[in-house]
């Protein structure tokens, strides 16, 4: 014989209670089959709520029970035939009126004991299995209704009933010997006592009965079917990459429902597992998908069955001195929590016996301070133990798997893959069996925890990148192009999958969790929201993304400012916005700090040279040993394209607005033609190599005239450039005379920078600099005589973008 049950998902409703009708009938053609069903969906907090109602007075329970009759009544009228109605309805209305008798005895005493409780919250699996049993009747299934309640006996201890496991299987087997139907439905959940008071087997109890019968009649297997197609690795909606675990051990799947996985409570297993007989998880909806084979020994040899977890935990601490080399401190602390029936999900005490931690449900938080400070209210009073430690808003996580034991690293493996996504693990349990492996977090860090968990263990080692863009202007929108044309290379050959989840222009944002269609980003971003960088700074930090990536496109100086507080939620940060690292030394070392002590790369390889990688070689130099002791360098790629192209024939104006009209320049032609974005790129580049500069230290030479310095908008400026041109002209003549090329050079040299326009002699390395090309010379105690020099491309969308990306795949790598 078989043994199925149905929970509330899969009877909610008469289309469901239909998908139940025919999976049962194609069981019962091959097996005789007991059918355990729970009350339909929502039915249960329903009955609670009218119990709840009457007993605080409120009138309102009447409301709630009118929605429960209706709920039937209606679901009788979509399953059953007309012709067959009537009867059916006339007893759901004899139990109905049953069920309202007692809410108003309630509601008159203004008392609702467990006892009572129990006596309401029945009705639920009485309703529902005497439904679906006519149900299976009316489409001609040889089917009979047996109350459990005539079956299973418990103890009076009322809404959490102990089972007396001797009378209750002598009823069972009695009753399915003489029992010729193919098929038995049963209510789940209920029960009677000794002296025939209607009891309950608590939470998960429908599961329980399908155990204690399954167990008592030696079924050939346990099929419990729920709105999920068997035990997933993690949850599902956590963790989209998550897939239904084909076998696992009775052990795990214990583990695994005690930390969270609900399709299946633990007590269930605990009448089958000395029978050893197979629980199938299977999907009401997805009657064809494997699900999961629970059995004794796991045929899956991965150590790692599944990741799951526990919400809305409170983390308690009992310390002081008071406590070490005094026995009986455990038995008093949990004798204290056991008296008020709280729940202790995980404990870790210092070998130092300084300290006892442990993980309860936030709700009984409060009661659990009251308790304990209670019982060592004399050792408070004397300051031998300090009064106890509530941190609320945590979550148990929990990797569980039978063969970790013999697997070494698997707790380094998952505290460093953690660590390095800045989860903050608060205590940690694990049990000699090594079945478990606990650990407390932050509420906030679930999904992340749970994503870079199953991706470590689970997945084939693809790494998921989330950038969060700010600014798709040309180097923004070439970086979304670049991304969208490499995603499928980097996912095959790098195992990255990038993803932008959130992009802004200057007027709005819009934030895809699943990803942008990098397709179609213009439409999305059209349809988005009004911008603010506050709402999307509290929308990065609420999905909270494993590496999480923000990237920033701008040159704003208000978007620089944001930096840190990214940093401080462990989001990385690249950018081309030179400005945050030319600001004051205190600033620029203080984002450096914050992204080592969060964990979160601060990358600016595009603040110098574009694509070149000037920045990261200056690092590696230093990281190796070397020290710098000068730099000379042309770093505008816009200056170095103006002065290779200005000549007698075409003016000064001309040149600069060819190169905006080329993207070589800034929105402000002036950064580039002040000299002030020559100066930022030398200050990085001095304060990388280790010097404490400001940018008021540079010497700017600059070359434009008193005119040009004198305005305050940029049309104003432009105009100066044709009304100067004599200026220009005579700069360009100078250098002709001399044999010599204008190049705008940055100097470091000995702790000072400056920077200036210079006549390069022939001979020069500078000399033949030809477009908008950048170079830089270093000269370090390595490379005294002939420098080390890089030298490409400096300017341009094209290039800053893959610059950009280049230090977003650096992320990716590491």
């Amino acid at each position: 014989m078989k043994v199925l049950k149905f929970g509330g998902s899969s009877v909610a409703s008469s289309e469901n209670i239909n998908k139940v009708i025919s999976i049962v009938k194609d069981s019962a053609n091959k097996n005789k089959v007991a059918v355990v069903v729970s009350a339909l969906g929502g039915v249960t907090d329903l009955l609670l709520e009218a119990g709840n109602l009457a007993c605080s007075g409120n009138k309102d329970y009447i409301k709630t029970f009118e929605i429960i009759e209706e709920k039937h009544v209606q679901v009788v009228r979509e399953l059953i035939p007309i012709n067959n109605q009537s009867n059916v309805l006339g007893e759901i209305k004899k139990m109905l009126n049953k069920l309202e008798n007692t809410l108003e005895g309630v509601f008159l005493i203004n008392e609702l004991s467990n006892k009572t409780s129990d006596k309401i919250v029945s009705f639920g699996e009485l309703f529902s299995s005497f439904i679906i049993a006519n149900a299976m009747q009316t489409n001609n299934l040889d089917a009979v209704l047996k109350n459990s309640q005539e079956l299973i006996v418990t103890n009076n201890n009322f809404s959490n009933a102990a089972v007396l496991f001797p009378k209750t299987n002598a009823n069972i087997e009695d009753f399915f010997k003489q029992n010729n139907s193919k098929i038995v439905m049963l209510p789940g959940f209920v029960a009677k006592t000794e002296n025939g008071e209607v009891s309950t087997l608590g939470r998960g109890g429908s599961d329980y009965t399908s155990a204690i019968i399954a167990a008592a009649t030696n079924a050939s297997v346990l099929e419990i079917w729920t709105d999920v197609s068997g035990m997933y690795t993690a949850n599902p909606k956590f963790v989209r990459e998550a897939f239904p675990i084909p076998n696992i051990s009775y052990q795990e799947a214990m583990e695994l429902s005690h930390f969270g996985a609900k399709v299946l409570y633990p007590p269930t297993i605990q009448p089958i597992l000395k029978k050893e007989i197979p629980i199938c998880i299977k999907n009401t909806f997805e009657p064809d998908a494997e699900g999961t084979l629970i059995t004794k020994e796991s045929s899956n040899n991965n150590p790692i069955k599944g990741i799951s977890h526990i919400e809305n935990m409170a983390l308690i601490t009992l310390e002081g001195s008071g406590m070490i080399g005094i026995p009986g401190i455990s038995k008093r602390l949990f004798e204290a929590l056991s008296l008020e029936k709280i729940n202790v999900s995980l404990i870790t005490q210092a070998s130092s016996e300084h300290s006892i931690c442990f993980a309860i449900s936030n709700n009984d938080a409060l009661k659990a301070k009251t308790a304990i400070d209670t019982e060592f209210s004399y050792e408070i009073e004397h300051a031998k133990i300090e009064p106890v430690i509530v941190e609320e808003n945590n979550a148990i996580i929990a990797l569980v798997g039978d063969n970790m034991k013999s697997h070494q690293g698997i707790s380094g493996k998952m505290f460093s893959t953690l660590g390095r996504n800045n989860v903050n693990i608060r205590a940690i349990a694990q049990g000699a069996s090594e079945k478990n492996i606990s650990a407390v977090i932050l509420h906030k860090d679930i999904k992340k925890a749970l994503n870079t968990l199953h991706s470590e263990f689970f997945e084939n080692q693809t790494k998921q990148l989330n950038l969060f863009v700010v600014g798709v202007g040309n180097v923004g929108g070439k970086l979304l192009e670049q991304i969208k044309q490499q995603q499928a290379f980097l996912l095959k050959n790098l195992r990255l999958q990038v993803r932008v989840i959130a992009l802004t222009n200057s007027k709005k944002m819009v934030f895809n969790e699943d990803g942008i269609d990098l397709e179609n980003w213009k439409v999305a971003l059209e349809k988005g929201t009004a911008l603010n960088m506050d709402l999307f700074h509290q929308k990065v930090t609420d999905l909270n993304h494993r590496n999480s990536i923000f990237v920033d496109n701008t040159a704003n100086e208000n978007i620089s400012k944001l930096y840190a507080s990214y940093l401080k939620e462990s989001v990385a940060v690249v950018t081309c916005n030179k400005i945050a690292c030319s600001s004051n030394y205190t600033n620029y070392l203080n984002l450096k700090q914050l992204a080592r002590e969060y964990n979160a790369p601060f990358l600016f390889e595009t603040n110098v040279g574009a694509g070149l990688p000037i920045i990261d070689t200056l690092k590696n130099l230093i990281a190796s040993g070397d020290k710098v002791n000068k730099i000379q360098a042309v770093l505008s790629g816009s200056l170095n394209f103006v002065f290779n192209n200005f000549n007698e024939e075409n003016s000064f104006y001309n040149v600069v607005e060819q190169a905006g009209i080329q993207g070589y320049t800034e929105p402000d032609p002036r950064i580039d033609l002040s000299g002030v974005d020559v100066m930022r790129k030398i200050l990085i580049l001095a304060r990388e190599s280790g010097t404490r500069l400001e940018l008021y230290d540079i010497e700017n030479d600059s070359f434009l005239p008193k005119a040009s310095l004198a305005v305050d908008t940029v049309p104003e400026f432009i105009e100066t450039l044709k009304l100067e041109a004599e200026h220009f002209n005579k700069i360009y003549k100078k250098a002709a005379a001399n044999n010599c090329r204008l190049k705008f050079v940055a100097e470091f040299d000995n702790g000072k920078a400056k920077v200036g326009l210079k006549e390069i002699p022939s001979n020069h390395p500078f000399y033949n600099l030809d477009g908008s090309d950048n170079i830089v010379l270093f000269f370090t105690d390595r490379y005294p005589v002939q420098p080390l020099i890089i030298k490409g491309a400096g300017a341009g969308a094209d290039v800053t973008a893959s610059g950009l990306f280049a230090d977003i795949i650096r992320i990716g790598n590491n």
